[in-house]
């Protein structure tokens, strides 16, 4: 911590470990949010090369007033440890009663027997994706997938160049050159995104999407320039086939997302088109997509190019970085001005539909469900545990 400053006797402290997930780019916190959270008198402790993949250094965290830790053992030993992707096994070992792990959760991908160990281990566990603020909204899914929206469209951009595999294309409008024509399934924020930056590189754009709601307060938003139609088989297939990219951002209201581009219409495809699935990590929206990385990012397949990689946030992860810094820090700060975790509790009820291990005991239903698992209502527990 930095000369003249003082953990306060109610202060924090944090632990940043870092990632050791494939390919996981981002950091929880940047030294900015450091710096802000020492100087209020909590104590952050980050793992060496924490920050690296996303450009912030040992020395600037350290310069904020973090601890830097040679290894996740001091990490560990926090009383709240805040990462970017779920616990390892090894991770979990580290870990102690009481102790707050804030990561995400992942819920199609989590294993039974990591969740059972996180409940012997009996430590408070919150999923950051579920966690909602004050207008009920998601803040960090909703952050994310604003910046996969407008990543995918560049991406889009790059692929259709000559560097690339692709037409040798410039993606917008062009004076006397027909603009690019994009299709965008989903509207929801992936697809809001998608389409502003699709809109003001001179893109002809078309969303599709079941729900009119969404459809009306995109075009609201957007204005009468884009063509908005609920996912009819004919109109879909009639725009897909004209189009030079097409981006898949519709999810399925639980468990996997719908497919809804047959292998059919990517045949009829224009050569060399573009398709990026940014729901591929729940399976995806077209029936030819195959999860892909970040080394590997494009395969053709109907000389077609796909990108389906499911972690596109990570690919810009210094501003993903900034982006849950900016809602993690005031969130911790709050934490800290109600009396800590249990009495955060109390009072957000956004905060209790993220956690999902209050001392060891599940709080979701949807996990016990999926398990067998029995759990309890958080509302009765947090009034137990006060």
């Amino acid at each position: 911590m930095a000369k003249g400053i003082k953990q306060k006797s109610n202060g924090l402290k944090i632990g940043i470990p870092r990632e050791i997930t494939f390919q996981e780019s981002r950091v929880a916190l940047t030294p900015s949010s450091v710096s802000y959270l020492t100087a209020n008198g909590h104590a952050v402790v980050v793992e060496t090369g924490a920050g690296n993949a996303s450009h912030f250094t040992d020395r600037q965290y350290s310069e904020a007033g973090a601890e830097i830790s040679q290894g996740k053992d001091e990490v560990y030993h926090c009383d709240i440890v805040l990462k970017i992707d779920p616990p390892t096994s090894k991770e979990i070992d580290l870990m102690h009663p009481g102790q707050l792990i804030i990561s995400a959760l992942q819920l199609d991908q989590l294993d039974e027997v990591l969740l059972r160990r996180l409940m012997e281990k009996r430590v408070n566990a919150v999923a950051y994706e579920f966690l909602e603020d004050d207008s009920g909204a998601l803040p960090v899914i909703r952050a994310m997938s604003e910046m996969a929206g407008t990543a995918s469209i560049m991406i889009a951009a790059e692929l259709l160049t000559n560097t690339q595999v692709g037409k040798g294309e410039l993606l917008g409008g062009f004076a006397g050159i027909p603009p690019t024509q994009v299709v965008i399934i989903g509207a929801g924020a992936v697809g809001e995104y998608a389409a502003r930056t699709a809109l003001a590189l001179g893109a002809n754009v078309k969303v599709f999407d079941n729900n009119v709601y969404r459809l009306r307060r995109l075009q609201n938003l957007l204005g009468r320039s884009i063509f908005t139609s609920t996912i009819h088989p004919n109109v879909l297939e009639h725009a897909i086939s004209r189009s030079d990219v097409v981006i898949g951002a519709l999810r399925g209201k639980a468990g996997r997302s719908p497919v809804v581009v047959t292998e059919q219409m990517v045949m009829q495809m224009r050569p060399r088109s573009v398709m990026i699935d940014v729901s591929i990590d729940r399976g995806g929206n077209f029936e030819t997509s195959e999860v892909t990385n970040h080394e590997k990012p494009i395969y053709r397949k109907h000389d077609v190019i796909h990108y389906c990689v499911p972690n596109i946030a990570s690919r810009v992860s210094r501003t993903a970085s900034y982006a849950l810094s900016n809602i993690f820090t005031p969130l911790l700060m709050d934490m800290a001005d109600t009396g800590g975790f249990h009495e955060y509790l109390r009072y957000r009820a956004g905060a209790r539909k993220g956690t999902y291990l209050l001392k060891g005991v599940l709080t979701n239903k949807t996990l016990a469900e999926k398990f067998g698992i029995r759990y309890q209502d958080i509302d009765l527990l947090v009034g137990m545990f006060s």
